[in-house]
Order: C-alpha cells, then sequence, then structure tokens
C-alpha cells in the first residue's frame, strides 16, 4: 500500500453520515472526555484547513468547504514550517488533558494522537530538509512530487458532478503548476543542505516526467478527464479548450522547470542509496524506523530478524516446490524459473489485461464470502480493482490501496500494475488480492473508517499496524482455505512473506550498513527470483522511503504474537471473531497501543 505523505493524516475516515459500529470500549461521559473529544475535532478542523487535498480524499469539501474544492495543497517551505509549528501547538494543548482521568477508549485515543504528534514534532525538530518529519527525505523522486501524485488525484478524486465542480477542476489544474514550482523550491533549498535523491532516483523521475510533459496537451489524462466528465454529466463548457489552455500555457511551462531542476540534480548527484550520506543521515534512519514501525528497534536486530525469516521461509518453500517437481537451483532461481514459465503468464495485451483483472474480481468474491467466518463486523463499503494509470506505472510498485471517499460515493480502489503482464504471472496474484483487498487494506481500513470512533482516529495512519495487518491478512487467507486447491498459489503467499523478509534485510543494509543498489537488487534477486525490473523499483523504493519496507513484517509479527498471547490466555473463552473486533474497531493505531487494546480485550472476557 502506498500513500501521499503529505495526505496520510487524512487519507480517509467516515462521517456521522454513515452507520457505525460498535467498538470494544465505550466512550465514558466525564469532563476530561469531553474535552478531549473537543480538542480533537479542533485538531481536524485545522488539518482539514491545511489541506484542500485531504479534504477531497475525505470527501469533505462539500457545503461550508466546499471553496476547498478549487485549491491544491500548499507545499512551500513556509507552508513545512507552518506545519510544524501546528503540529508543536496541538501536542502542547493536548498536555492540558488529564491522562490519568482517562480509561477505555478515551485513553487509548489519547494515546494514539499524542505519539503521533510527539514523534512527529520530535523529527520536526531535528530534521530541516524534506517534508518535514522523517521517512521521506526527497521532495521530488520517482515516488515522490506533485508531478507523481496530482494528475491521478485529479482523475480519480476530484468528482465532478456539476459545472462548480468542473471549474474548480480547471482552477486545480491551475495549481498545479504553482506547486511543481513550490517544490522546486523546497528541494533547491534541500540541496543546499547537501540532501538530494540518488542519480538512480532521478533517472526514473526524469522518465517520468518527460513522459507525462511529450504529451500532446489536448490528448492528456489531465485534459481527457475533465472532457469525459463533463459530457458524462451533460456540463455545459468548452472544457476541453480550457483545460488544453492551462496545461499548455501554464502547467507544461512548469514543468519543464522541473525538469531542468531534476536534469540539475541529476548532474551532482551521487550513486550512494541510503540516507546514511545525509546531514544526520545516522539519526534521519533511526527516525525513519520509529515513524513507520512505532518501534525502537536497531538496524541490526531488524537486519538479523530478516535474515531469520528469509532462511525459515525459504526451507518452508523448498518443501513444497519439490512437493510440485521443482528441484533444481537454489530457491531463487526455482522462483525464476516459475517468473519465466509461460504456462503463468496473461498475455501482455489489452485484452490479455482486462482477463487478469476479471479473474482478480473472482477471487475477491471467494474470499468474501468466507469472511463470516472470521469477523464479527464487516465493512460496508464496496471493492474495485484498477490499472496502476500508464503515466506512473514506470515508477509505481505492483500493487497499491487507495481508500474510498467518506460518503461512500467514490470505493476503496486496488490499483495493480500492468506495464508489463511478465512482472505478475498467476501465481503471484492470490496474494497481492488478499494484501491490497480483502482481508487485507481494503476490510481493515473500511472498517476503520465506519467505526464509532473520532474522525481524527477515523484517519490515523500508523504503517506498522496498516501494512503488519495486510500481511497478517495474506496468512489468514492461507488458514481460511484460499489456497487448499492451488499449490502454486501457496509458493507465491510465501514467496511474498519471503519479499517482506528480504525488506527488513535490505532496507537496514541500505541505509544504516551502506548496502548499494545494486547488492541490495542482487540479494533480492537471489532470494526472490523476481524479474530485474521489479527487483529494481522494489529496491529503489527502500531507498526514498527509509524505513517503510520495515513495518510490514514487523507489524504481522506483532498481531501473531498478540493472537497467540489471547489463545492463550483466554483458552475456551477465545473468539477469532472477537480478537479481530478489538483490534480492527479500534483503527489504526502504534504497535504498542495495539498491544494495550488487545490486553483490554483479554481482561473484558475475565482472564
Amino acid at each position: 500500500m502506498l500513500i501521499d505523505r503529505r495526505t496520510l493524516l487524512l487519507s480517509g475516515a467516515a462521517t456521522g453520515a454513515l452507520a457505525f459500529v460498535s467498538t470494544p470500549f465505550a466512550r465514558a461521559a466525564t469532563p476530561a472526555a469531553s474535552a478531549l473529544y473537543k480538542m480533537f475535532d479542533a485538531f481536524m478542523d485545522e488539518d482539514l484547513t491545511r489541506s484542500p487535498e485531504g479534504t477531497t480524499g475525505l470527501g469533505l469539501d462539500t457545503g461550508k468547504r466546499a471553496y476547498e474544492k478549487s485549491k491544491l495543497d500548499d507545499r512551500s517551505l513556509a507552508s513545512i514550517a507552518s506545519d510544524k509549528a501546528r503540529n508543536a501547538d496541538q501536542m502542547k494543548r493536548l498536555k492540558t488533558i488529564d491522562r490519568k482521568s482517562l480509561t477505555g477508549m478515551d485513553a487509548v485515543n489519547y494515546d494514539v494522537v499524542m505519539y503521533g504528534l510527539a514523534t512527529q514534532d520530535e523529527a520536526n525538530r531535528a530534521f530541516d530538509y524534506g517534508t518535514g518529519g522523517a521517512g521521506s527525505p526527497y521532495v521530488i523522486s520517482q515516488l515522490t512530487g506533485a508531478y507523481q501524485q496530482i494528475p491521478d488525484f485529479l482523475d480519480s478524486q476530484h468528482a465532478i458532478e456539476t459545472k462548480e465542480d468542473a471549474d474548480a477542476y480547471l482552477s486545480r489544474l491551475e495549481a498545479f503548476a504553482t506547486a511543481m514550482d513550490q517544490e522546486a523550491e523546497v528541494s533547491r533549498h534541500d540541496k543546499g543542505l547537501g540532501v538530494s535523491p540518488p542519480d538512480f532516483a532521478l533517472d526514473k523521475a526524469l522518465t517520468q516526467l518527460t513522459k507525462l510533459r511529450g504529451l500532446d496537451a489536448a490528448k492528456s489524462v489531465l485534459v481527457q478527464s475533465v472532457v469525459r466528465r463533463t459530457a458524462e454529466k451533460k456540463i455545459a463548457g468548452d472544457y476541453s479548450a480550457q483545460a488544453t489552455k492551462i496545461l499548455a500555457g501554464k502547467v507544461y511551462p512548469s514543468l519543464d522547470r522541473q525538469i531542468a531542476l531534476v536534469k540539475d540534480l541529476r548532474a551532482h548527484a551521487t550513486h550512494d542509496a541510503g540516507v546514511w550520506k545525509l546531514p544526520k543521515g545516522q539519526e534521519y534512519y533511526a527516525d525513519s524506523v520509529i515513524n513507520w514501525t512505532t518501534t525502537n528497534m536497531k538496524p541490526e536486530e531488524i537486519h538479523k530478524t530478516g535474515l531469520d525469516l528469509v532462511a525459515e521461509l525459504s526451507a518452508r518453500t523448498d518443501t513444497l516446490m519439490k512437493a510440485q517437481g521443482l528441484t533444481k537451483g537454489t530457491v531463487g532461481e526455482r522462483f525464476r524459473a516459475m517468473f519465466s514459465d509461460p504456462k503463468f503468464r496473461y498475455p501482455n495485451t489489452d485484452v490479455g489485461k482486462e482477463k487478469l483483472i476479471a479473474d482478480l474480481n473472482v477471487k475477491v468474491a471467494a474470499v468474501q464470502a468466507k469472511l463470516p467466518q472470521y469477523f464479527g463486523t464487516l465493512p460496508k463499503a464496496k471493492l474495485e480493482i484498477k490499472r496502476v494509470p500508464k503515466y506512473t506505472e514506470a515508477g509505481a510498485p505492483g500493487g497499491y490501496y487507495q481508500q474510498g471517499s467518506l460518503d461512500g460515493k467514490r470505493p476503496g480502489a486496488y490499483y495493480i500494475n500492468l506495464r508489463d503482464t511478465a512482472e505478475v504471472p498467476s501465481w503471484t496474484l492470490p496474494t497481492l488480492t488478499y494484501h491490497e483487498g480483502i482481508p487485507g487494506h481494503h476490510l481493515q481500513l473500511s472498517l476503520q473508517q465506519e467505526a464509532d470512533l473520532p474522525l481524527i482516529r477515523k484517519v490515523s495512519f500508523f504503517s506498522a499496524y496498516i501494512e503488519g495487518w495486510a500481511l497478517y491478512a495474506e496468512q489468514l487467507a492461507d488458514e481460511m482455505g484460499m489456497y487448499e486447491n492451488d499449490p502454486f498459489g501457496k509458493i507465491g503467499y510465501l514467496h511474498d512473506a519471503t519479499l517482506r523478509s528480504v525488506r527488513l534485510v535490505i532496507d537496514s543494509g541500505v541505509h544504516a550498513m551502506k548496502w548499494t543498489r545494486e547488492q541490495s537488487i542482487k540479494y533480492f534477486v537471489d532470494n526472490l527470483g523476481d524479474q530485474d525490473a521489479s527487483a529494481t523499483t522494489e529496491v529503489e523504493r527502500y531507498c526514498v522511503w527509509p524505513g517503510q519496507a520495515c513495518g510490514y513484517m514487523l507489524g504481522k509479527l506483532t498481531w501473531l504474537k498478540l493472537r497467540q498471547k489471547a489463545k492463550a490466555t483466554l483458552g475456551a473463552k477465545y473468539d477469532i471473531h472477537q480478537f479481530h473486533d478489538a483490534g480492527l474497531l479500534s483503527a489504526a493505531m502504534p504497535l504498542t497501543v495495539l498491544e494495550s487494546v488487545i490486553g483490554n480485550y483479554i481482561k473484558s472476557k475475565g482472564a
């Protein structure tokens, strides 16, 4: 799952208009709790005002906030400084609430919000580069920047139902040029501090920037999106001419300036892959690990955990492969043979890609039918499966999830990268679908949106919890019997579990032990057998998002540890439906708080 770093907090939520489900811990009607939730409402109002894009993502760009639909987020240096000040002020205000007077879910909500504010504040004060805080040091890269995010945002999240919506689209299209120029300002500032992406990240960014710029303006998705949707709604106006004029006259010149900037950065870039090379790089990586994993694990411990898991999972895979007659070479070499086997490939044509997506929808329906056996509460939100947009597929990962809107009008979307079907053979697809869709991200994040929680908790983003759940969901799908008649799909499940273990090794290797990009790609391919293009995309992702790759497996290990604790402590009283409800309906949180939540659940059952 990938989420825009700028709008992590505002990545999706539900409103009072949606039906709520019960949570394991009721809120107490105390003065402290009332003050807490009033403060949370104020925080959310401030954060929504700060982020028009986040407001749209939530589906709140209507009524009193309709004016925000014509704006994009401010990406300037001044805005970054303002974000830091707002975060510090919110933390100071939250500390005025007496934590000792809170109990149950009120205490959980306090702890979650305080953790996020405090860790962000610590990083804000420590580092003066990136978009603020830790975990994403480069403003422009193959995975970061307005050029990479705004085209899809305008096409898939900016709803067009009225003439006002269409006009707001044009205003945002014009603001796209300003957003890129603001990021250029920040990039120049960071360059002055000695912060610049590695050369290979800039090369990929240039490929994508050039592709976006190279389209005839009238044929660009940025123009065609508003033309298509105004026609569908029968909205009068020559939106083709207006959008083309803005794109050609404002956006393309800004793109030209950004391309020139990236070329300049590239001319002075090094090939060093890790953040160890940056100012206070060792501290930056430590804070990035905290940011993404909500743990204080040392790089050496992360590295060893990954190595041990890779060895264990490779041994299990070896046994399954031999049962299918795959006996020659290392496990990685046998994975590569499976990647290369034509019988597992969909045709690399539009028809083949449509068939692939249709097959994924069948898998979603099959696993959905089994959910009542494992979950007490199920989400109401629907799931769509889409292709990654062609203009960003070169640098995008194999798959990711985008939450639906607050009002349910825009369903959750699982995006799959189909730039080359050879990269996604059929045996890899079930696990990817269970991770990104059901019972993974879509189930968890939809329940979070629909839960009876304050809005600030509905939009909580803690990567280790969220990605840990999705990785746990891959194992749960196996326990649900989804691979009973699919031995190669089971091998694919073990491949992906090994992938998340490899990530621990490479992320810590690159950023703390000075592993090179090439060394990392070799380790990746040797153990996983992936196509070189896929391996390269993955490794380059870890290089620009330090610590992010660690959250998956560390989060899963925590979910499994807590499930085992509940089983062992409760004995006959253990119910997997209740365990899942306890962890999921309390929404995303730091792993330490998740331990408290499950502990409270265990106590509530009389243990």
